[in-house]
């Protein structure tokens, strides 16, 4: 069972989540607004956090920038807009998934499990072999795949965390056709409950990430993507 911090700046909005939590035995704390939230954070441990975006003193995006400078506590954020926009700015500051309000209780305790079991099985992966580097174009893009990081022409490229997952992934199958169900599947979980449109918008985000190099992620029309790129 987990220890979930809820954060809404409506009451009734959080006992709701907490009726919901406490009754498959979860632990809950309540928080009333960002601040709030970054503080409780400093101070206790939670397994995960569920935050409302549009809040007073410190909306939902601050505060998950200020949780994640010490903090990678796996983060649901909930909000009433559905636009990209937000979703992107949300995964960009390395929100784990985004429900769009109104929501249903019982599919957001099912992505909170879903979303504890990703963090569980990528806290578990083995580590890679040293020294495994992949360049393209002379070197104008490198990829340290040991250490997940990302060079073009010798600056760091910072992404998201999905964004590096989702990067290595598609260069480990580099020029192999990677259907939209493979991907969402090996980098999300079979157990994903988002939407499907996640996985696009993340796309957007890495080819925004790659630059000059953005066209190596090839669309395939009613397939999914490719890498095309030989190293």
């Amino acid at each position: 069972m987990y220890h979930i911090l809820i954060v809404d700046d409506e009451e009734h909005i959080r006992a709701i989540v907490r009726k919901y939590a406490e009754f498959e035995g979860h632990t809950v704390t309540e928080a009333a607004d960002g601040m709030e939230a970054v503080r409780l954070c400093r101070r206790e441990q939670f397994d995960i956090i569920i935050m409302d975006v549009m809040m007073p003193e410190l909306d939902g995006f601050s505060a998950c920038s200020e949780i994640r400078k010490f903090s990678q506590t796996p983060i649901i954020m909930l909000s009433a807009r559905g636009e990209e926009y937000d979703k992107i700015n949300g995964f960009q500051l390395g929100v784990d998934d985004y429900v769009v309000k109104p929501f249903s209780p019982k599919e957001l305790m099912l992505r909170v499990g879903a979303v504890m079991a990703r963090a569980s099985r990528q806290s578990a992966v083995p580590e890679r072999p040293r020294n495994e580097v992949i360049e393209f174009d002379g070197g104008g893009l490198r990829a340290d795949v040991t250490a997940r990081l990302v060079y073009i022409d010798g600056q760091r490229v910072d992404m998201s965390p999905k964004e590096y997952d989702l990067f290595f992934y598609m260069l480990k199958n580099r020029n192999i056709a990677l259907s939209r169900e493979k991907l969402i599947c090996e980098v999300w979980g079979y157990d994903f409950y988002g939407d499907a449109r996640t996985l696009d918008t993340h796309i957007k985000l890495l080819r925004k990430s790659l630059g000059r190099y953005s066209s190596y992620i090839a669309t395939l029309r009613g397939v999914g993507y490719r890498f095309e790129a030989d190293a």
